[in-house]
């Protein structure tokens, strides 16, 4: 039987990357009334880290947690798609950082551009599709 504690604080984690990449994409009114700040470079990092944590936890979730998990990503990714398509270019990739940082479901895309290697490189074929968003 899973742990009530460790599922309530996955969808914390959920939650704060989700948050994080909506207050980076401007979906997050600032405090002062200021117009929303717009940094696509950390709304895609945020993204990426979901990601991540999807492929890291694969096999390891909940129904529950799996869907909520998918659903933030998939909106994610399309609220970043619409955030690109209104800046009107193409962000530059994101380069992760040494060690990067939701339950309610929110709305926003990720970035996730991988460097494409040589046939030859460590014996893997080369990528047929590369994601933008």
């Amino acid at each position: 039987m899973p742990d009530p504690q460790q599922a309530v604080l996955f969808a914390n984690l959920v939650s704060q990357q989700v948050n994080l990449a909506l207050l980076f994409l401007g979906k997050v009114p600032a405090e002062d009334g200021a117009k929303p700040r717009v940094d696509l470079d950390l709304a895609g990092v945020c993204i990426d880290t979901l990601e991540m944590l999807a492929a890291k936890t694969r096999g390891n979730l909940s129904p529950p947690e799996q869907e909520m998990l998918q659903r933030n990503l998939t909106a994610l990714r399309m609220l970043f798609v619409a955030a690109v398509d209104h800046a009107g270019a193409a962000p530059t990739p994101a380069t992760p950082p040494a060690a990067e940082t939701g339950a309610a479901a929110a709305t926003a895309p990720s970035v996730e551009t991988p460097a494409a290697k040589p046939a030859g490189e460590s014996g893997d074929a080369p990528k047929r599709f590369v994601k933008k968003y």
